[in-house]
């Protein structure tokens, strides 16, 4: 008989039965869910389910990430509801506004493990992946089933392997891996399938480049993506008290449905856009392009060493006149860190503006709303139409520091060129 893969051990596992295939389908019991300020909705499913009573309140995770601080009356609102029932029900892990991103936070904290099965009312859940979970997303309606059962039905991806090998070239990073996958494959490449990252380029990448690579799985259609748990997950949970969980990997003989490799080395700054996420060109010739707001930020790159690139980029430079320049860490931690080491500081000196952790303007509900016409380059995961804004506006897809090296240049830029005097 073949091996098992990633995917088919873990939900044989959360499902209670010794093995389960590809197609399957079993009732699985998540080891963790969470949700952001859809947990409204998914509350008011609850409500009308009649059930009174959560599952396991301490195996539930609210985060207030999206609007935040709220746009708008509607929204803060909806904020005072849940932070009603977050006390009502006795969930204690809560994070109010201002603390991060979803995302973020469950792999910041240490939430995730590997081998766990995580879900999300969120479609980017699978950033939590990097680690070595099976991390997927579910609607609210799906959640306020969990939150009554703990359970769901979930029918086992087939896994399509991408191995990572060489080195990236200078300032290219995983984000332009990222794009690379997708021109290659484009956003329906692996429609619910379990993409799993393997190959010796990993052990250059951490946690953080993981994520990225997890989270863009998503724009591929992916059903779950992971890195499966290595030394460097590893001495990522030495950084705390906390158990590392079960490292789960693919045997050598399972059944795969697809393998594809890529090569780093070839793998220049890439640029996505706009509308459509396939779209993919090098920096070469997207240069010149020009653009109204650079943006950094989000659950794809938020993180420190994102606002690090960019720090490296703006230090000495300022934001070309008439464009503007916005950066929202993906966490409260992150933004301490990158202010003690002088990235906060660099970037707002440039005439950037840093916003409160959160999802700030990715989803197009404030914080950097675009206007009908104008052009934006953000380091986010989507470009489709009106995704920021205005119907009428264009966005384009980059790694943060080709958003930096444009924000200065006032168009679409190579920061391979801004940084060549920096060696």
């Amino acid at each position: 008989m073949a091996g098992r893969t990633f995917a088919e051990k873990i939900l044989a596992r959360a499902s209670g039965v010794p093995s389960v295939r590809a197609g399957e389908v079993v009732e699985a019991r998540p080891d963790l869910v969470f949700s952001h300020e859809n947990t409204f909705l998914v509350n008011k499913s609850f409500s009308e389910l009649g059930v009174g009573k959560l599952w396991d309140p301490d195996k539930i995770v609210i985060i207030l990430d999206h609007r935040t601080p709220a746009n708008n009356a509607q929204t803060a609102a909806v904020h005072s509801k849940i932070r009603e029932i977050v006390k009502t029900y006795g969930i204690k892990r809560f994070y109010d506004s201002g603390e991060g991103i979803c995302h973020q936070l469950i792999v910041e904290d240490r939430l995730a493990s590997p081998g766990q099965l995580i879900l999300g009312a969120d479609s980017h859940t699978l950033t939590a992946g990097a680690i070595g979970a099976f991390a997927t997303g579910i609607g609210a309606t799906e959640m306020a089933g969990i939150w009554a059962t703990g359970s769901i039905w979930l029918k086992v991806p087939e896994t399509v392997q991408i191995t990572l090998t060489g080195h990236l070239g200078k300032e290219s990073y995983a984000k332009d891996v990222a794009l690379h996958l997708l021109k290659k494959y484009g956003p329906s490449g692996a429609d619910y399938k379990s993409v799993e990252f393997t190959g010796s380029a990993l052990l250059e990448l951490s946690i953080s480049s993981r994520m990225v690579l997890c989270n863009m799985a998503t724009e591929m259609g992916a059903k779950t993506a992971i890195v499966p748990a290595d030394a460097t997950t590893s001495s990522w949970f030495q950084e705390t008290d906390l158990p590392t969980g079960d490292s789960v990997k693919s045997d050598h003989d399972a059944k795969i449905a697809d393998k594809f490799q890529v090569v780093l080395d070839d793998v220049p700054p890439l640029v996505s856009g706009p509308h459509k996420i396939e779209d993919v060109r090098s920096v070469e010739e997207a240069s010149g392009i020009h653009i109204d707001q650079a943006f950094v930020g989000t659950c794809t790159n938020g993180r420190l060493e994102d606002l690090m690139a960019v720090s490296r980029v703006l230090k000495g430079r300022k934001v070309a006149p008439g464009r503007r320049l916005i950066v929202a860490p993906a966490s409260r931690r992150i933004m301490i860190d990158a202010i003690e080491m002088g990235a906060i500081r660099n970037i707002v000196a440039s005439g950037g503006t840093v916003l409160p952790p959160g999802c700030g303007p990715c989803l197009g509900a404030h914080e950097g709303v675009l206007g009908p016409g104008e052009v934006c380059i953000s380091s986010s995961n989507r470009n489709f139409r009106g995704r920021m804004g205005s119907q009428d506006s264009e966005i384009y897809l980059a790694s943060p520091a080709t958003v930096a090296a444009s924000a200065v240049k006032g168009c679409i830029a190579d920061p391979r060129e801004m940084l060549s005097n920096d060696l």
